[in-house]
This record gives C-alpha cells, sequence and structure tokens, in this order.
C-alpha cells in the first residue's frame, strides 16, 4: 500500500505540473475504488505503459454515480482523448458517456456493456460467481460432508456485481444445500473484508468458509481468520481477481484456497487495455463486445498468474 501511495504522489504531480510537456494523447481512468488491488495495479501498470509511449495517463475514483458524471464532464472540458471507466451505474451514466463520445472521445467500458461506448469490455458475472460458488460448496461437500457454517462478502448496490452475488448464493444452494449461511454482508476493499469478517467470526465462531465476489474482500477476510485464530487446515475463503496477495496466501497454506482469475494479472489486464484503447485512438476496427476469459487459481497452478 505504500507502494502504490508513492505512485499516487508522484501521478498526480507529473499530471498537475506546470513545466511538463504536451503529452502525445491523454487516457483517463475512473473506477470506484483505487485501494482495490486489482484496480489500483491496473492503474500502476497503465501509468507506466502509457507514460513511456508519451501519453498522459489521468486516474481516478469514485464513491458514487454523481461525481462519476462530474467526474466524466471535467474530462470532456479538458479534452481527453480516452475514458476507461468502470460505471458506478450504468443508467446515470449513459447521457454523460453520450455526451463525451460527441466530442470525440473513445469509451472502454469495464465490466458493464453501455449503449454509449466504443467496446464493452465484459464477464459474464453470474457466471463468475457460480464459479466461486461451485468451489466454495465443493469444500463444504469434501471437508465437512455438506454441513457447514458459510458466509458471503457481497457488494450488491452495483449491479454487476449483484449478478455475481447472485451466482454465489444461487451454486451453494444447489450444491451444497444443507450448508448454512450465516451471513451475507458487503465488502469491496481489504480494509471492509477484514472489519466485516472479524464481526462475522466473533457472532459465528464456528465460522468455515467464506465466499466473496472479490479479491479485496478475500484479503481482509484472510487477515481476520489469521488475527482471530481461526487458520484451519479445513478454513476456506473463495473468490475472484487472484490478486497477488491472494496467490500468496493460497501459497503460504492460508486460509484462502481459491481465487477466480479474470483475464489475468492486473500487468496483463493493463496491456490489454493499453493496446485496444490505442486501437480505438487510431480508428482501427474492434470487436465492440470483448468477453473475458475466467480461470481459477488455487495453490497448485499459482504460477499462472506470474
Amino acid at each position: 500500500m505504500k507502494r502504490f501511495l508513492l505512485f499516487l504522489v508522484a501521478v498526480l504531480a507529473l499530471s498537475f505540473g506546470s513545466c511538463r510537456e504536451k503529452a502525445a494523447y491523454t487516457v483517463a481512468f475512473t473506477v470506484q475504488d483505487l485501494s482495490n488491488p486489482v484496480w489500483g495495479a491496473t492503474a500502476q501498470e497503465l501509468n507506466r505503459l502509457i507514460g513511456q509511449d508519451g501519453g498522459e495517463f489521468i486516474f481516478m475514483d469514485t464513491k458514487n454515480p454523481n461525481t462519476q458524471i462530474q467526474q466524466v464532464e471535467n474530462l470532456i472540458s479538458r479534452g481527453v482523448d480516452a475514458i476507461v471507466i468502470h460505471v458506478a451505474d450504468p443508467y446515470s451514466l449513459e447521457n454523460v458517456l453520450a455526451q463525451a463520445r460527441k466530442a470525440g472521445i473513445k469509451i472502454f467500458s469495464w465490466d458493464t456493456e453501455m449503449e454509449n461506448s466504443d467496446i464493452n469490455w465484459l464477464i459474464s458475472n453470474y457466471e463468475l460467481g457460480t464459479v466461486i460458488g461451485t468451489q466454495a460448496a465443493n469444500w463444504i461437500n469434501e471437508k465437512f460432508d455438506g454441513i457447514a457454517e458459510y458466509a458471503l462478502l457481497t457488494y450488491d448496490t452495483e449491479a454487476i456485481l449483484l449478478e455475481r452475488g447472485n451466482g454465489i448464493r444461487d451454486s451453494m444452494a444447489l450444491l451444497a444445500p444443507n450448508a448454512i449461511r450465516v451471513a451475507d454482508q458487503s465488502a469491496i476493499n481489504t480494509l471492509q473484508g477484514q472489519s466485516t469478517t472479524e464481526t462475522i467470526l466473533q457472532a459465528n465462531p464456528d465460522l468455515k468458509v467464506i465466499a466473496s465476489i472479490g479479491g479485496g474482500g478475500a484479503v481482509g477476510a484472510n487477515n481476520a481468520v489469521n488475527a482471530a485464530g481461526k487458520l484451519t487446515p479445513d478454513f476456506g475463503i473463495f473468490a475472484a481477481d487472484a490478486t497477488d496477495l491472494e496467490v500468496q496466501a493460497m501459497e503460504n497454506g492460508e486460509a484462502v484456497r481459491m481465487s477466480v482469475m479474470i483475464s489475468g494479472s492486473p500487468n496483463v489486464i493493463a496491456k490489454i487495455i493499453f493496446d485496444t484503447v490505442k486501437d480505438l485512438m487510431a480508428g482501427k476496427p474492434v470487436e465492440r463486445n470483448m468477453y473475458r476469459e475466467l480461470i481459477p487459481i488455487t495453490a497448485e497452478n499459482t504460477r499462472l498468474t506470474r
């Protein structure tokens, strides 16, 4: 985290320095939460790739749709060339993205199929949730003969993550019907994952499985399990993103047992975004809806994340 904070300071200094030469092009990046390890690491690598290519990179996070609308309006006024956006609310953002495209700005929509975009980089969030839930259910069936307490770390305020959470819920109910769900609470980043899991563990000391919609919540949950002295060979956390910290926990024999890697590591993700945005700005044809690969990562195949 300290390294990433230094990165933020350095990029802000570059973005607002008065003596900087004009960049060949400008790409903006707006997501919900840059403390999320995937978004943060992707931003860091995009900054390197774009800077190395002579471009300017602007990044920001947003906590609500109104703030993101204002961000896009400001980017239109600034005259950026492309915006990579993980929309906070698809219905609220359509109009302002239409204005951006009318101004000639290329729109790369991450995870949401938008009408006013040049490319939608998509996953089936319900399918992703199903993979997470299936892995968690299999663990319960193998370790506990189908009967154990489990908790969900979800984020239902965002439509695509609601789909992911529903995929987890439905697959758990189908494949481990006798398991007992003791909590279903919101956690999108590491701090929320840790504090929420601490509360859940205090109320449910027999908890054995946690299924999380993302890596931030999973890492926080793993921290809480370790701190509470609950780490046992049969405790399992199942999630998505396969962040460095999740992979490290798997390799160390900690509670994270599986995480779904989506497309690849943050460096791979950044390279895909960089290449696609460059093609868009150059006027090259691109497939409008691009679907991402889902790769379950366990301690046995963490090499795939390198």
